[in-house]
């Protein structure tokens, strides 16, 4: 089986860290990364906005690891802007892995497990659809 990176794009809440769990409990992928495991530590979630481009650079330094050691990897981030997205796609390029990215649609209604705020998901849903390539 092709070596992969797959992207989850979406909202917060929309079920992006659910989805990659399931690719994870299924074996399709080995490891599982987010830019908000760079927030938890002591058993909690500390978010700082002022460190989210480190938590992003942090990421993608783990999943340019662990597809260097042979990994089949999921990042699940918000991803809303093509910029964000062209990282991981030259990142696979370069690397030579398949890549897949897939936008998870917010269906559920479920309140979002890092308590963004309504008006800070309704911009991440604008910039994704301003960015989605139809």
């Amino acid at each position: 089986m092709k070596q992969k990176l797959i992207l989850l794009r979406g909202c917060s809440g929309s079920g992006k860290s659910t989805m990659a769990q399931f690719l994870f409990d299924s074996g399709a992928v080995a490891h599982v990364l987010e830019a908000d495991m760079f927030f938890q530590y002591g058993g909690a979630y500390h978010f700082d906005a002022t460190k989210l481009g480190q938590a992003h650079t942090w990421c993608q330094t783990y999943a340019r690891n662990a597809l260097r050691e042979g990994h089949s990897i999921c990042v699940s981030n918000t991803s809303t802007t093509e910029k964000e997205v062209a990282v991981y796609a030259s990142m696979a390029e370069e690397l030579g892995v398949e890549f897949i990215s897939l936008v998870v649609e917010r269906r559920h209604g479920n309140d979002n497990v890092h308590n963004v705020p309504p008006e800070k998901v309704e911009q991440q849903a604008q910039r994704l659809r301003n960015n989605l390539k139809l």
